[in-house]
């Protein structure tokens, strides 16, 4: 692995090309020697070597490197993850927030007066009958970012039915090449995703619907990386991205989706987890939390 520091008598090693570049140049000032400014530094530079996602403490949360979109992931149930997300966001201060909860319907509804009572965002989201957790996690999210422009990347509920019958690229329209959707998978990649999906559903689902929800997963992580790109032009960012751990995976997720779009816009891809891993996930930047206390989630499929 490359590294970010060389003696006098050691000469840098050439990088290798970073999946999810972050800019080095005017966008980046000097970095101060105290903790702040060397952490910050360090994580510049693994971000910008490509180098294998770094775990990080909530602390870290409050001066991430410099990024043009910032993906950041949750467990959706865990109020720890929502914590963490409020405070980088906070620190962040985007100019625009996309929730993968919402639709662009929804987005559209919220108001500077309205966003201030959690109790009346959520009635005018619906937030109760979506079938998300509790609202009281993610209200300060929005609460941390007062001025952020709201947008929403989630397929209402009619059209999300109507995809079991078609594929991602008809579900997308004409911008579907430009996320790769009109490329099938490699037969090991499909076989890989159909597993996951089987796991996520606790091996219930009938082996003819998992290429159905391998389509869902490959659309929706375009719908996130299109709202975002779009975002990112109508702001010129930052953007954060609100969305489950599974979409910010570099290797198949959103950023995967960014780079192809839009090579120009540097992704931070952010995973949360529920125990440490066996090897470094596919994300730049990973936090470990405490599991939350919840019945067997496949106990709804018996």
């Amino acid at each position: 692995m490359s590294s970010c520091f060389t003696s006098d008598r050691e000469s840098a090693p050439e990088p290798h090309p970073p999946t999810h570049p972050v800019r080095l140049g005017g966008a980046v000032r000097s970095f101060r020697t105290d903790g702040a400014g060397l952490l910050a530094g360090v994580l510049l530079c693994v971000l910008s070597l490509g180098a294998e996602a770094s775990e990080i403490t909530p602390d870290d949360l409050e001066r991430l490197p410099p990024a043009d979109v910032y993906l950041l992931g949750e467990i959706h149930d865990n109020p720890a993850h929502h914590t963490h997300q409020a405070r980088a966001v906070a620190a962040l201060e985007p100019a625009a927030l996309v929730f993968e909860m919402l639709t662009r319907g929804q987005a559209a509804r919220v108001t500077a007066a309205n966003r201030q009572d959690p109790e009346v965002l959520a009635e005018v989201l619906e937030w109760e009958a979506s079938g998300w957790p509790d609202f009281a996690m993610y209200f300060p999210i929005f609460d941390a970012a007062p001025q952020a422009r709201i947008r929403g990347a989630a397929l209402p509920r009619n059209e999300a039915r109507a995809m079991m019958a078609q594929t991602a690229e008809e579900a997308f329209g004409p911008e579907a090449a430009s996320f790769g959707l009109d490329q099938p998978l490699s037969e090991d990649e499909q076989a890989s995703r159909e597993a996951l999906q089987a796991a996520a559903h606790c091996d219930m689902l009938p082996d003819e619907l998992l290429p159905a929800m391998v389509e869902i997963q490959r659309l929706r992580d375009a719908m996130l990386a299109r709202t975002a790109m779009l975002a990112h032009a109508e702001t010129g960012g930052p953007v954060v991205v609100i969305t489950g751990t599974g979409h910010v995976r570099r290797d198949q997720g959103v950023p995967l989706k960014l780079a192809r779009a839009a090579p120009g816009i540097t992704v931070l891809a952010l995973g949360q987890l529920e125990a440490a891993p066996d090897s470094a996930p596919p994300f730049d930047l990973w936090i470990v939390t405490d599991p939350v206390d919840r019945p067997d989630p496949c106990e709804a499929f018996r």
